[in-house]
């Protein structure tokens, strides 16, 4: 059983890219606990068990002194601590107290009640289904009705028009409002205009004040340039950070976002992007469309084509379609007479280098402060750096030879200068030049459907020959990702399959469990449907294939004791191993062995179930707060929910769904593979070969 879930996890361990570095922690985690768990299980717990575990006997009355004794002990334990103001410790102390209490006089009858009545007769319930489902044609109606079942679920889960996502949709934590100007303002202009924008911000969250945490404008750098070295002047930020999930109970931050996004429709001044912090790592743009080839000119046509083939669509939740270069960067181009230039013994280089050294500077030493050097940097003041006739009127020294004597020309005697326009950048991607198109999605709209009708618009477009277009960013890793999850599936599922080979010593054992893990996603299908969940690829996906290595554990024990039952009927009869026991007897067997094994399977799945419903409901309970000042901040909910949810739900539903066929479904494809072993043998013996 450890094997085959460490063989679902162990694939997840290769996964390569941003996404794999981004969740190598979950499957590292699981294999680390499992194999330590095994240990555990083989090593300490027989010694445990053997040294502490006491068989006592419930119908005895209870040694009333020994309960008071251990109640009265902790509670005076806690009394200093009460004295000393130690509240924690304090307050575990009685609870440890209360604890002893409540499990001999509540806990301990509520289990034996479980074990001697409920679980008795859910056992003969569940032997009557089972005897039943055994018998005759029953076998094969059951396993019919599973697959049809199968394609029902199939059916209905397709007919619910199911929004699928690649991360979750997250509340956001934090808005960011980005301001983009013309290229080439400068910061102070840029500033002003920032403070236009947050007036709408501040107008925007008056009425949601006691949700917002803190709001900060920095000019001079964008979201996108957070980790970059370069700070534009043109660009400013403003983040929006709002406080605990628990504490915005009355508010959606989603919808404040929205409503950021309808106020600034009509701002005028410059261009606002809004977004908001991601639940994983940035993948990129949700709409990114790549065009690939050797003429820029070219590239920048079809852009725009598709640009206004995307527009003209008029679909719904595109934020601004924009291009990823700006095609009029203001230029300033420099004209040298290099007749003028030689007859003055001067060389277009000197121009060059003296422009340059009165705009960036030119390092003339270095300033020692301690251990600290810094480079000394000489360059013109920023009124002559902004001023275009101090720029060209500035005059070269060029040295004299004989009697001409050294001499100072002004640039604008050999150079003239002239206004254009230009690209600010040029992209490469496998040494092809490469624009793209990119755009966020608004709040509450699906970027797989939008993204769909794309590649709808761009199938009718007709590209030149040599020149590609392509959906990336977020399109890309999400196609990356299902890949992958798919091929970590069929890589665990082989994984599985050879090891419980290996350990039944035939095929058509772990076919039946291998089916087992298959139909279990009926559950998952059936319960996202009808509550009418998101398919988030990324964890559902996960939960899918943790689903495998939690479902064939069952499968495993109820398999083997079927085979442990049936070894140990023959050797009772003294028949060989390839010898049949009768139909009756193997129903028999067969009934008995899912009785004996419904606790440990019933058990598995309801405590594995429980122990996910708070990571599903995102049930919240500070508990150093409870025993500290006795505020426990109960609350449903929050960021971790939003995005291990869906993971957790995948598991309850399919698991939930598991267990049923586990206890019956299992039980029916073991009988009709003996019925079918039986007649297939019966049908060799009785053909004659000709002599």
């Amino acid at each position: 059983s450890t094997a085959t879930t460490l063989a679902a996890f162990t694939p997840l361990v290769f996964w390569e890219g941003i996404m794999g570095a981004f969740m190598k922690y979950l499957p590292i985690t699981l294999i680390i606990v499992l194999t330590s768990s095994l240990f555990v299980a083989l090593i300490l717990n027989p010694v445990f068990t053997s040294s502490f575990l006491k068989i006592d006997d419930y119908k005895k009355g209870k040694n009333w002194k020994k309960i008071l004794f251990y109640t009265i002990i902790f509670i005076i334990l806690s009394v200093p601590f009460y004295l000393f103001k130690k509240y924690l410790t304090a307050n575990l102390l009685v609870t440890v107290s209360l604890l002893i209490l409540i499990n001999h006089f509540a806990m301990r009858p509520m289990a034996h009640f479980f074990q001697e009545k409920v679980l008795v007769w859910i056992e003969n319930i569940y032997e009557r289904i089972l005897n039943f489902a055994l018998k005759r044609r029953n076998p094969y109606y059951f396993f019919i009705g599973t697959i049809l079942l199968l394609f029902f679920s199939i059916f209905f889960y397709f007919s619910r028009d199911i929004k699928i996502f690649f991360f979750p949709d997250n509340e956001p934590r934090s808005i960011y409002v980005i301001l983009e100007l013309p290229i080439g303002t400068d910061l102070e202009k840029t500033d002003s205009v920032s403070f236009k924008v947050e007036k709408v911000i501040e107008e925007t969250l008056n009425p949601y004040r006691s949700i917002v945490k803190s709001v900060g404008t920095t000019v001079g750098k964008g979201k996108i340039d957070l980790f970059s070295t370069s700070n534009p002047p043109y660009k400013a930020l403003t983040t929006i950070s709002f406080v605990d999930f628990q504490y915005r109970t009355d508010y959606n931050t989603s919808a404040i976002m929205q409503e950021l996004t309808d106020r600034f429709k009509i701002f005028s001044g410059g261009k606002i992007y809004i977004e908001k912090d991601e639940m994983g790592p940035p993948v990129g743009n949700p709409v990114n469309i790549e065009i690939a080839g050797a003429d820029f000119g070219q590239l920048i046509k079809i852009s725009s084509d598709i640009q206004k083939l995307i527009e003209d669509d008029l679909i719904a939740g595109i934020d601004g379609l924009q291009l990823d270069l700006n095609t009029r960067k203001p230029d300033m181009l420099i004209h040298v007479d290099r007749d003028k230039v030689r007859r003055f013994g001067m060389s277009t280089q000197q121009i060059a280098y003296a422009l340059r050294t009165s705009l960036y500077g030119r390092k003339v030493g270095k300033f020692k402060e301690g251990e600290d050097e810094y480079d000394i940097m000489v360059r013109l003041k920023n009124p002559y750096r902004s001023n275009v006739s101090s720029l060209m009127n500035q005059k070269i020294l060029v040295s004299g030879n004989g009697d001409d004597g050294d001499k100072k020309i002004p640039i604008a005697s050999v150079a003239s200068f002239s206004y254009g326009s230009t690209y600010d950048k040029i992209n490469r991607k496998d040494r092809e030049r490469v624009v793209t198109l990119f755009s966020e999605i608004k709040e509450g709209y699906n970027a797989n459907e939008i993204n769909d009708r794309i590649r709808e618009l761009i199938a009718t477009y007709e590209m030149p020959i040599g020149y590609s277009i392509s959906l990336t960013g977020e399109q890309q890793e999400q196609a990356e990702t299902v890949a992958f999850l798919f091929q970590a599936l069929m890589v665990a599922l082989s994984v599985i399959i050879l090891i419980l080979v290996t350990q039944f010593n035939s095929l058509i054992r772990p076919l039946i469990i291998i089916a087992t893990i298959v139909l279990s996603t009926i559950g998952v299908l059936l319960g996202l449907a009808t509550f009418n969940m998101d398919f988030v690829i990324l964890m559902t996906g996960i939960g899918i294939i943790s689903l495998a290595g939690i479902v064939v554990n069952n499968g495993i024990v109820l398999v083997d004791f079927i085979d442990l039952l049936r070894r140990r009927r023959k050797e009772e009869l003294n028949l060989k191993e390839s010898s049949f026991l009768s139909l009756d007897e193997q129903i028999g067997l067969i009934a008995l062995a899912g009785k004996t094994r419904l606790r440990p399977v019933l058990l598995t799945a309801i405590t594995t179930i429980l122990g996910l419903i708070p990571l599903a409901m995102g049930i919240n309970i500070d508990f150093q707060g409870l025993y500290s000042s006795f505020e426990p901040n109960i609350y449903s909910g929050g960021e971790s929910t939003m995005f291990w949810g869906p993971m957790a739900w995948t598991v309850i539903f399919g698991l939930t769904f598991a267990t049923f066929l586990t206890l019956l479904i299992t039980p029916v494809m073991y009988l009709i593979t003996l019925k079918v072993n039986h007649l297939t043998k019966k049908w060799k013996n009785t053909i004659s070969l000709p002599k």
